[in-house]
């Protein structure tokens, strides 16, 4: 197994020198892998490690937390949709200035840029995690797997999607692990008194509360759940969906609530800094994304107790047990997402506290923070220990 270490060999490289981890993500906005990044950056830099991260396009989001923990932030000032050469340079140049132990990248392109420079410049340890079980059509798929030699290990965040990979040959079976996101259960807990709070300031308080927090892009199927919400609406009038985030698709969602009259019971409240309160302040949660990797929001829905109803793809059904902590649907089906958040209204609210309670649990046991960061800590100090006595 990858992170079973030579602990003692480990611990000799550790005096002579701090181990250097450099992370390399597409871009740093609000999003899942990018919070993912995040909070393992920090974690290590709080147990001593020497952390730097390098974002391919200039930050949006998270300079402030990675300031105010002392890493070191860069940017290739790349530009979205942009090939641009002259990012091989800047990134082989911070490469050789800092000389990290090992380079973590995250994200399809800087899975590949990473690949790439390692032919120009010497990296001990290099891991590549992906993000999503499709990262974006075949013709990534084939530069995965051709670029596989330049990378010691790919991870992904989810056991369907590192399945998927070896299926359609994206990474071979002895190189490609399944690495969990971690969750924060310290900070993503039950507090409904915060909740009330915030339905009171929604006037929400008499209404059945559902949540949905992502990007407004094609993979998350707002339309979906629009439309499985308005069979809904049509039946009860005391129900309110919100909807929290931003993205290029987030005009056609609108006008798609307003062509089926739901102006009055889905609120678009952009993005918020206040989304763990949210999950307090709902009764339940929805996902009804066409494709995933490994959602951190249901992660942190998970962690505050709430309910959830998601569509069966890429990891959601590793998250969310149906039947035990929520429901899981065929994606595209709006008629099938419409009778499982029927069916979660439907139960009394002992039996919704009671998912709630077991998808915490489960969460805590699976996907804590602190334990997610165990296993990369064993990981690095593995595959470093593995090339230094090579």
């Amino acid at each position: 197994m990858y992170y079973s270490i030579n602990a003692m060999l480990f611990l000799h490289i550790a005096r002579e020198c701090k181990v250097k981890v450099m992370f390399i993500i597409t871009s740093l906005a609000y999003g899942g892998a990018e919070t993912q990044l995040v909070n393992l950056a920090t974690k290590l830099k709080c147990r001593g490690w020497d952390v730097r991260v390098v974002s391919m396009l200039p930050p949006q989001a998270f300079v402030e937390e990675l300031k105010n923990a002392d890493i070191p932030l860069a940017t290739l000032n790349m530009r979205r949709g942009v090939a641009d050469p002259r990012a091989v340079f800047r990134l082989l140049k911070i490469l050789r200035e800092w000389k990290p132990d090992i380079v973590h990248s995250h994200m399809v392109h800087a899975n590949l840029l990473a690949r790439v420079v390692r032919i120009f410049c010497k990296i001990p340890v290099l891991i590549s995690t992906a993000h999503s079980i499709d990262e974006g059509g075949r013709w990534r798929e084939i530069a995965y797997r051709l670029t596989d030699p330049l990378v010691d290990l790919t991870t992904n965040v989810s056991r369907a999607a590192v399945e998927r990979y070896i299926r359609v040959g994206a990474a071979p079976k002895n190189k490609i692990m399944f690495m969990p996101n971690g969750i924060d259960t310290a900070k993503f807990k039950p507090n409904k008194a915060a909740g009330q709070r915030l339905r009171n300031e929604l006037g929400v308080d008499n209404y059945f509360v559902w949540l949905a927090v992502g990007r407004f892009e094609e993979a998350k199927d707002y339309p979906n759940m629009l439309r499985a919400f308005k069979m809904i609406v049509s039946k009860k009038s005391n129900v309110v969906l919100l909807l929290v985030g931003q993205g290029s698709l987030m005009e056609e969602v609108k006008k798609l609530a307003s062509e089926l009259k739901l102006e009055d019971k889905v609120r678009f409240l952009g993005v918020r800094r206040d989304v763990l309160d949210l999950m307090n302040a709902a009764d339940a949660y929805v996902m009804s994304s066409a494709w995933e990797g490994m959602p951190m929001v249901l992660l942190e829905a998970c962690a505050c107790g709430l309910p959830i109803v998601a569509t069966d793809v890429g990891g959601n059904s590793e998250v969310v047990l149906n039947d035990k902590t929520g429901f899981i649907v065929p994606p595209y089906n709006p008629e099938a997402l419409a009778q499982a958040m029927e069916k979660m209204m439907a139960l009394p609210q002992e039996k919704r506290l009671e998912m709630g309670k077991a998808g915490r649990a489960y969460i805590e046991a699976n996907y804590s923070l602190e334990h997610v960061v165990d296993q990369w800590v064993a990981l690095y100090k593995e595959l470093l220990t593995k090339r230094r006595s090579a």
